[in-house]
């Protein structure tokens, strides 16, 4: 890197930042402490157990919920991919509105129908609804309906910051539940008598569960897989998957804002003239699981974004029948341009080949920044999910 990118860099990043903002920095902890997850009782997770068993359908209804300009990625993707390979229930991607459902930070896809379409399909509602995290926690079309579906005896299940969502429709003032790191203070400024639960993945109160973390939608979708069918379905699923294991276990601690995550985000966004982009080629039947976590990670570098492209503008559906939208047509791409960032492994290698491939790319720190923003131990930290290194496209 020249002289001249680095001075300019210096020059722009001193007219950004505000006053103060070297005080605030600084004030950040300098690490996150060494944090072991603690065990969950067995009484605990029999008790989350029975409050996610159906109560309306023998074989439920679940509806995945999200906004059409900005629903994230994983949230919305992992549990129909799960739960269709499943085949325990019936599973609807909804959006609020007509059209496509752009997800954050990448992908586009098609839902199943409107929440309109669906509520004329099923009058008396779904067993289960997903909330998916949204880019905005007061949309008043989607929090009616999860109201309304609640009313009509729907169990609400939260992933990651979608519990902030779950919290604006007033349904989790007086409960247990937990969020995103991130994102914990803000539900709790605005819906004060939520009582947090710390070092637990999924927490249950009633008929709503939240999430802690992007990541905790594989786990979520395996425990309501048993809840639904029983522990053999659910160990079959998880094999199929590539894990080993999965609770309700979390070191909550280990996440937090830090001044070495604050100091490599600022720097990779600053980075301006050293970004890129990499592929995904979409093909019929490829695991939208592993698309997801692919996708997802890759575009949370602060240096690159995923996006997708095939040889037409037609959908391309998935293995469990989502149908994802490219972003470009191959043809537009040079040759080199059309390799594929997606590893073609099992998705619960997934996120850990995308980790190891982002630290080999631009450094151990993007590479933890990614896991921190994705609530995720990173690959050697007792996690479940193993991993196994991954191809990427040419930037």
């Amino acid at each position: 890197m020249s002289l001249r990118y680095l001075i300019w860099g210096g020059l722009a990043l001193a007219s950004l930042l505000p006053a103060g903002f070297g005080g605030w920095l600084f004030s950040l902890p300098a690490a996150t402490p060494a944090a072991e997850a603690p065990p969950v009782p067995p009484e605990e997770a029999r008790a989350m157990l029975a409050s996610l068993r159906p109560t309306k359908r023998e074989r439920p209804l679940i509806a995945i919920i999200g906004i059409n300009d900005a629903t994230e990625t994983t949230d919305y993707l992992v549990p129909a991919g799960i739960l269709r390979r499943a085949d325990v229930a019936e599973i609807v991607m909804l959006a609020t509105d007509p059209g496509p459902v752009q997800l954050f930070p990448a992908l586009r896809v098609e839902s199943d129908a409107t929440i309109v379409a669906f509520d004329a399909a099923h009058p008396e509602g779904a067993d289960y609804v997903i909330v998916p995290a949204m880019s905005r926690d007061d949309d008043p079309a989607a929090l009616a309906w999860i109201r309304g579906q609640a009313e009509k005896g729907a169990k609400i299940i939260g992933i990651c910051a979608g519990a902030k969502v779950v919290a604006a429709a007033g349904l989790l003032d007086g409960r247990r539940a937990t969020t995103h790191w991130y994102y914990l203070g803000a539900m709790l400024k605005r819906s004060p008598t939520i009582a947090y639960v710390a070092d637990r993945r999924m927490v249950s109160d009633g008929d709503v569960t939240t999430t802690t973390g992007i990541s905790a939608s594989m786990p979520m979708m395996l425990t309501l897989i048993e809840a639904i069918a029983g522990r053999a379905k659910a160990e079959s699923v998880a094999h199929d998957l590539g894990l080993g294991e999965w609770d309700a276990r979390h070191a909550s601690a280990a996440f937090r804002l830090t001044r070495p995550f604050a100091t490599i985000v600022l720097a990779n966004r600053m980075a301006f003239w050293n970004r890129e982009e990499l592929g995904v080629r979409l093909a019929p039947g490829m695991d939208e699981v592993s698309l997801a976590f692919v996708a997802d990670a890759w575009s949370r570098t602060y240096r690159s974004a995923a996006f997708t492209f095939a040889a037409s503008t037609a959908a391309t559906v998935t293995a469990n029948g989502v149908r994802v939208l490219p972003d470009r047509n191959m043809a537009e791409l040079a040759e080199d341009r059309r390799a594929s960032t997606f590893p073609g492994r099992r998705p619960a290698d997934a996120l850990d080949d995308a980790l190891r491939a982002i630290a080999a790319r631009y450094g151990d720190g993007t590479s933890h920044i990614v896991a921190m923003q994705l609530e995720y131990p990173r690959p050697g930290q007792g996690k479940a999910m193993r991993a196994a290194a991954p191809e990427t496209a040419a930037p």
